[in-house]
């Protein structure tokens, strides 16, 4: 307990210190900079702004009110990180749950470790030091890869060594990125897993990739289905487009097959030979497709 009492004294000593004009720190090489760099000041929250550099863009209000309950009765336990940008204002370089809860309860004054960075250097803690300690979803996490390596010029293999993460786990949180917005909004909002957003990945139509989105959703598939309906629908296209370029079905056939298309709910496909005969393709996803279909040619529906 004393050896907490004393560091909070050194907190406060350099609390001090920080607001005399006279030893206004902004470099590594002023005096007193080596009293400030690698201790725990007691900072004031009003001199703290937040960090644009944040790449968490929503926090969830219930987790904060149960933070905050904990700081009320324990205290700020682990101290935010800042940067020093003027005389006594300062900018969140990690932390911004601990900062929003602290203000949540009242409190003036939170612990922070003190860095001397410039813009680049801040946006390079404030990205790796959330992506390794933050609970951000798969897309965030895409995008502070994304953003390391086009503002930072970090190449996959620096980024790697950055953040200690495997290249190839790297490269599969960039490919996310790739997928329509509608279905990176589905991942951010929790309805669908990383595991199905690379399934979607291999899907290159548009179009395709969100019906398959949708289906997912509809059936709350799992991975494993996930990838099993990306392999039956894409084998399905890709079928029907040999269909269509090994024989161009006449005109006199086109208004039925669509008619049957709008009726059955599936893209159906003809094949005619030279002699006039032909046939038929219902493609099916499932076996509650497939039994969809079967009444509605049987007239049950």
């Amino acid at each position: 307990m004393a050896k907490a009492t004393k560091k909070q004294a050194l907190g406060r000593g350099l609390s001090a210190l920080l607001k005399d004009p006279q030893n206004d720190i902004k470099s590594a090489e002023d005096k007193n900079a080596d009293k400030l760099v690698g201790h725990i000041v007691e900072l004031e929250l009003s001199a703290i702004e937040v960090n644009p550099f944040q790449p968490r863009t929503s926090f969830n209000e219930e987790s904060l009110k149960e933070l905050a309950s904990s700081i009320k009765e324990l205290g700020v336990i682990q101290p935010i990180t800042v940067r020093k940008l003027d005389f006594n204002q300062y900018q969140l370089v990690s932390g911004e749950r601990r900062y929003r809860a602290s203000k949540l309860v009242g409190l003036e004054t939170i612990p922070a470790f003190i860095r001397i960075a410039n813009d680049q250097e801040s946006l390079e803690m404030a990205l790796v030091e959330n992506i390794q300690r933050q609970d951000l979803d798969p897309i965030e996490i895409a995008l502070s890869y994304q953003r390391l390596m086009d503002e930072i010029s970090l190449t996959q293999e620096q980024l790697s060594e950055r953040v200690g993460k495997n290249r190839s786990t790297i490269a599969n949180y960039l490919r996310l990125l790739k997928l329509d917005p509608i279905i990176q909004t589905g991942m951010r909002d929790g309805f669908m897993s990383m595991g199905h957003g690379r399934a979607l990945i291999n899907v290159t139509d548009p179009q395709l990739q969100l019906d398959i989105y949708e289906k997912v959703l509809e059936r709350s598939l799992s991975v494993r289905d996930t990838e099993k309906l990306v392999r039956e629908m894409q084998e399905g296209k890709s079928g029907r487009n040999k269909t269509t370029k090994a024989s161009s079905v006449a005109p006199v056939y086109r208004k039925g097959i669509k008619e049957f298309s709008e009726y059955l709910g599936a893209k159906v496909d003809v094949k005619v030979s030279k002699k006039g005969s032909g046939k038929l393709t219902i493609p099916f996803n499932s076996e509650e497709d497939f039994n969809r279909i079967k009444k509605l040619i049987q007239g049950e529906v």
